[in-house]
């Protein structure tokens, strides 16, 4: 196989493409995009379409690629919209899941099986991958529609060391855990991050505006909200700033996991020779 051919290939998977897509993104035939793979080489006027499709540069097609994995992920993602952004850098996300598995004998079955996790999820079944070694852990979900990815370093000092003080997290937790306070917060993120109003809050949730404030006070407290007072001819009316935080959201999905009663853990490793805490 030419380089140029080995490169067309890694990048098609990598994308997670047949080589029929691949012919039809370029506008050549399967057979074309075969015979390239097999050791054939595109013409050269193709080369900028080819990168193009692929999100790589003709360099990389040629073999010269650049020598910080991290800069050319970056580069190829600034090509891309939005969407494609985010699910081309979960693909990458579920081949770091997979490589830790860190066994080259059963890497390569794996991977021709399952290197694009879109093969997983075409059940309803909602999967999940986990590691855990010492050098930190990971975890990957892969239901159907929803994929998330998490991974931690393993810090130098205790995990432990690393965390609130216990009366702390368990405030957190109790904002969570309180019925009212969660419904409120689901309501919030269906709406833009702009100020809403005591009253609007309670009309969409049905809770009575005096519990609305309550709650707000306990969002504001733990950081997620402030409040305004607005003049208007009726007398002082608060308004609510609520802060679609980075926190939440991923809380909120591994706090579903363990919610979860009907989910498969695909693949798993535990490897660790010391405690977590």
């Amino acid at each position: 196989m030419s380089v140029i051919g080995q490169q067309i290939k890694k990048y098609r998977m990598a994308k997670g493409i047949t080589q029929e897509q691949l012919g039809q993104l370029v506008g050549v035939t399967t057979q074309a995009v075969s015979k390239w793979e097999r050791g054939g080489t595109p013409d050269a006027e193709l080369l900028p379409r080819l990168a193009q499709v692929l999100n790589v540069s003709i360099d990389a097609l040629l073999g010269h690629e650049e020598r910080s994995v991290a800069t050319t992920i970056a580069r190829q993602l600034c090509q891309m919209t939005n969407e494609e952004a985010y699910r081309y850098a979960f693909g990458i996300c579920w081949a770091i899941e997979i490589g830790l598995i860190q066994d080259l004998s059963a890497l390569d079955d794996f991977l021709n099986m399952f290197i694009d996790h879109s093969a997983i999820t075409a059940d309803k079944t909602d999967y999940f991958a986990k590691f855990m070694g010492d050098g930190g852990m990971s975890t990957a979900r892969l239901s159907p529609d929803f994929h998330h990815f998490f991974l931690m370093v393993e810090p130098r000092s205790s995990i432990r060391e690393q965390l609130a003080d216990p009366e702390k997290l368990r405030q957190v937790f109790r904002v969570f855990a309180d019925q009212k306070l969660l419904k409120i917060i689901f309501y919030l993120y269906t709406r833009l991050n702009t100020p809403i109003a005591t009253s609007l809050i309670s009309k969409n949730t049905g809770i009575p505006m005096e519990e609305v404030d309550r709650c707000m006070d306990i969002l504001c407290q733990n950081h997620l909200a402030t409040r305004n007072v607005v003049a208007t001819v009726d007398g002082e009316l608060n308004s609510y700033q609520y802060y679609h935080e980075g926190a939440v959201i991923p809380l909120l999905c591994y706090a579903d996991e363990i919610a979860k009663e009907d989910f498969r853990d695909f693949l798993g490793f535990f490897g660790r020779t010391k405690p977590m805490f």
